[in-house]
């Protein structure tokens, strides 16, 4: 495989001047900050109103979000076969709360029922698992009030999932996929034949009552709010894409986003305090796969390309807003003010899903240059901030930027571009980052993720979710030597 020192890596950017030289010469815009602020009046540590003066039978009424740093929800591969926590998984919530972060979307990726696992390890958000669920809350509670004093100012989610075509829910490596239609590459990618059966309206509305269900247990144990997750993929992503679709949840519009209003009217009815958020993939390409020299390349595609929600049908890597504008208009008529902004998949288009310089082992290597992912994002995100500017916008994409994180995301917020910074495989080495910066307290620069991808390399050799170069606790764990074992023998057959 080609060496991907093709691009500068952010770590050799030392200077305000060099980096915004490296911006320049991308296509895609990005400013930043030369000097961070710190102190109560700092832009990052500005508290967020949180009013819900309509709806007020709702809990936050008058409160704040403390500052602008959000810990972004993350699949686990260390829970138990029954989908309850273990204590990798507390160990990891405990983090999430010493973070310094006050917004928590989710912390954690829960499937609604078993079936929608895309991982044996993964939550499950059954009755018995109430009580050990409700436990990783309490942990991260109890952390974050022994750390900073209070949880007033602390706003806590749950993500909840279903991974439909990319279902993996009892053998690793064996996917048993859910589908909405039959997609023209996808399918072939998770072993899907051409007569295999799609779901039926009827058990989406049961799909539905999962949502539901999960919701309200949430609400029982003291979850703020839930995330319906549409994004990177999974089931509720694909519904927006479900344009060949017949019925009642294909074709228009309307009919794709009819799984969406179906689950907050219902959550509406039978969990009224719990707030509702969306995280989105507000746009999407052509799948990408490993060209000959290991960087990625589009998939050869063509005629119209409409399985790409967000994406030009026919150009599909060119990026086109007009559906996703539509879908946050939405989401403010069913009175949804939060909502987390990202892209693509990790399945399909990992570069501008998630920027790496180093991709995982089963990954191509970046086709562009990771930053222009991350200006692609902020950019997005601006715009469409920009066109609600009364919803609450959550950036993703920031932790490829590494020591530069800090002064991009305070021009963003200072600017409002957007209202939170998402943190998400940053977290897993230096869980304190967020506080740090808000301190003034110089980085730990051998703490900073420099987007190795073992975070992924690991759940997909079949071993448990961690930073194993970084975190000394992973590091010392009989699993890091079996990913390097296992790096070093890829690395061989490569030669």
């Amino acid at each position: 495989m080609t060496s991907p020192a093709r691009y500068p890596r952010m770590a050799s950017l030392k200077s305000a001047a060099e980096f915004r030289r490296h911006i320049s010469t991308l296509p895609i815009p990005m400013e930043f900050d030369d000097a961070v602020e710190t102190g109560p009046s700092a832009p990052l540590a500005q508290p967020f109103p949180w009013l819900s003066e309509n709806v007020p039978s709702r809990n936050w009424i008058g409160r704040q979000i403390g500052n602008r740093f959000c810990v972004l929800p993350m699949e686990g591969w260390d829970g138990a076969a029954d989908g309850k926590p273990s204590e990798l998984t507390l160990r990891r919530w405990r983090r999430f709360g010493q973070s310094g972060a006050k917004l928590i979307w989710g912390g954690e990726a829960v499937a609604v029922r078993p079936d929608g696992r895309a991982n044996p390890n993964q939550l499950v958000f059954l009755e018995q698992n109430k009580s050990s669920i409700a436990s990783l809350r309490a942990t991260l509670l109890e952390e974050h009030k022994a750390r900073f004093g209070t949880t007033d100012d602390l706003l806590v989610g749950l993500q909840l999932t279903h991974s439909g075509r990319f279902s993996c829910p009892n053998v690793k490596k064996r996917r048993e996929p859910l589908i909405l239609y039959h997609h023209p590459i996808l399918d072939a990618r998770v072993g899907i034949s051409p007569d295999y059966p799609c779901m039926t309206d009827a058990e989406i509305a049961v799909l539905v009552e999962d949502f539901t269900t999960a919701a309200r247990h949430a609400a029982d144990i003291g979850f703020d709010f839930v995330d319906i997750k549409h994004c990177h993929g999974y089931l509720g992503h694909e519904f927006l894409s479900s344009v060949n679709r017949p019925g009642r949840y294909g074709g228009c519009f309307e009919n794709r986003t009819r799984f969406l209003r179906e689950v907050v009217s219902r959550i509406r009815s039978e969990a009224p305090s719990l707030e509702i958020g969306v995280r989105l993939s507000a746009f999407d390409m052509l799948p990408f796969r490993m060209g000959e020299e290991g960087h990625g390349v589009p998939e050869s595609y063509t005629g119209l390309y409409p399985y790409a929600f967000g994406a030009d049908p026919s150009d599909p890597l060119q990026v086109d807003l007009e559906e996703a504008i539509r879908f946050l208009k939405l989401l403010q008529d069913l009175d949804i003010r939060l909502v987390c902004i990202t892209a693509g998949s990790p399945y399909y288009t990992p570069h501008i899903q998630r920027p790496a310089i180093f991709p995982p082992s089963d990954g191509y290597l970046p086709p562009e240059d990771p930053l222009l992912g991350v200006a692609r994002q902020i950019s997005i995100t601006a715009q469409l901030k920009n066109s609600f500017p009364q919803m609450t916008f959550v950036g993703s994409g920031y932790s490829y930027l590494q020591e530069w994180l800090p002064h991009v995301a305070q021009y963003n917020v200072r600017n409002g571009n957007v209202d939170f910074v998402g943190l998400g495989r940053l977290i897993l080495p230096y869980p304190d980052f967020a506080a740090d910066v808000l301190a003034g307290t110089p980085l730990r620069t051998k703490s900073i993720c420099r987007t190795f991808s073992d975070c992924t390399t690991g759940p997909r050799n079949g071993l448990v979710s961690g930073c194993f170069p970084l975190d000394p606790f992973y590091k010392s764990l009989p699993d890091a030597e079996v990913l390097r074992q296992r790096k070093r023998a890829k690395a061989q057959a490569g030669k």
